[in-house]
């Protein structure tokens, strides 16, 4: 999808924040919800669906494929499965919009069926490599043809057999541990994943919920094909990522006294909660519980001064996603922070570390980049024009930036934002932020 042009103005918080409020749903177990959801047999509901562009390019992809899905209201959704052999040919290459989550899962998912299909994405995802998930799935007799170095469009040839797999990757990735294991819902005989590093398990849990006999523990996961997806009524959880960046906020805005309400709690998505508390903030979970097969909390966060840590490299592929607001939280913190083990970061939507380092250089912060990492110099936040290069954790953290910097930080290119947090803007201006259009 493309976008206009649309940069941000944020400045110093005239106020703490405070309050209740609930962040959008899960990106990661909205995709899961529609796609399992559309293989399952019969009707299941979704609640808390995430109504991004991202998560909205999923649905419209079963949609070409004949499910109906019904939109009921804001992050409703009822899903009419079709069974795991009812998918129809789509007519048109699909397309997965910004969404790596969305292009990998499906090339697993239709590599197993009967017709040909074609993946294809925005600039951004159309430059991120995919031989990571081909690679393994033409181990298990799947067909897939890319561009020179794996890039995407990807045309997948329908009719082959699958077979099980037990495979290593070669880099964690729930990404591509999802796609072998939907790849295996069709396999003849068991498919094992394992990982050099746990990755968060949405799609064992979403699995089992709708009735799938899988084995999984953290770094290894096991199915065999044949058995059938029970429909079920799934409840997302607001997303850990988005209550990130209200979490590094009121740590570091003075007063703040905020509480975010159902909050993914998965082990292997919470590494930044783990990175902050070291760092000296003030973060309790309230009402611990499970909905939908994933556990949820509430989370209170109140003002506190943070201090430079070493990141603890076992925590790194458990925030993988967050580390453009730790990166800010530690450009305000007392003393030096050092992370490694982060080189995942610069094949995200963009090179995440240099685009970080770069925009808290031009805010007055000294950062020196390693190849798989940053150390980051705490410091006072200066003004500054950041370009976000179309990444929206970057733009939102910047915006977090501008809360406690000096002088206004002008973000640039922030309509992607809107791929993962739909309404940031007001949400963030309701609780205290202060944020604006720079025309």
């Amino acid at each position: 999808m493309t976008h206009s042009r649309e940069d941000w103005t944020a400045s110093a918080a005239t106020r703490p924040l405070s309050g209740e409020l609930r962040v959008p749903g899960d990106k990661s177990v909205s995709h899961r919800a529609i796609m399992l959801g559309a293989l399952a047999d019969g009707m299941s509901t979704v609640t808390g669906f995430l109504e991004g562009e991202d998560t909205l390019a999923t649905a419209a992809a079963f949609r070409a494929m004949g499910v109906r899905i019904d939109s009921e209201g804001e992050g409703r959704r009822i899903v009419h499965g079709v069974g795991l052999h009812g998918l129809q040919a789509p007519t048109a290459p699909i397309d997965c919009g910004n969404a790596g989550t969305g292009m990998r899962l499906l090339a697993g998912l239709l590599a197993a069926q009967a017709f040909d299909s074609v993946l294809v994405g925005d600039a951004s995802l159309s430059r991120r490599p995919m031989k990571r998930v081909t690679e393994p799935l033409a181990a298990m007799g799947a067909s897939i043809d890319s561009e020179s170095g794996g890039l995407p469009p990807l045309r997948i040839r329908g009719g082959q057999r699958l077979r099980g797999v037990d495979y290593t990757l070669p880099v964690a990735s729930a990404q591509v541990k999802s796609a072998l294991l939907l790849a295996g819902l069709y396999a003849d005989g068991e498919t094992v994943v394992r990982e050099p590093h746990p990755t968060r398990d949405y799609t064992e849990r979403m699995l089992a919920t709708l009735g799938w006999p899988i084995d999984f523990e953290p770094g290894l996961a096991r199915l065999g094909g044949g058995h059938r997806l029970q429909p079920a009524q799934i409840a997302v959880p607001a997303d850990f990522s988005s209550a990130g960046f209200f979490l590094v906020a009121a740590t570091l805005i003075p007063g703040s006294d905020l509480v975010l309400k159902a909050v993914g709690m998965n082990p292997r998505r919470t590494g930044l909660l783990s990175a902050l508390r070291l760092m000296g903030a003030d973060i309790d979970e309230l009402d611990p519980r499970v909905e939908g097969g994933e556990p949820v909390a509430d989370l209170h966060v109140r003002h506190a001064r943070l201090h430079g840590v070493a990141v603890p490299e076992h925590l790194v592929p458990d925030m993988i996603d967050e580390f453009p607001v730790l990166f800010v939280a530690a450009a305000c913190a007392i003393g030096t922070t050092t992370v490694s083990g982060a080189a995942e970061l610069r094949v995200k939507e963009s090179d995440r570390i240099a685009a970080m380092a770069t925009g808290l250089r031009a805010c007055g912060i000294r950062v020196d980049e390693t190849p798989d990492g940053a150390v980051i110099h705490g410091g006072t936040v200066q003004g500054g024009e950041i370009d976000s290069h179309g990444d929206h954790r970057i733009a939102m953290s910047f915006v977090v930036a501008g809360q406690v910097a000096r002088d206004e930080i002008r973000v640039l290119d922030c309509a992607n934002v809107a791929t993962s947090f739909p309404g940031f803007r007001a949400l963030a201006g309701a609780a205290g932020m202060a944020l604006r259009s720079a025309g």
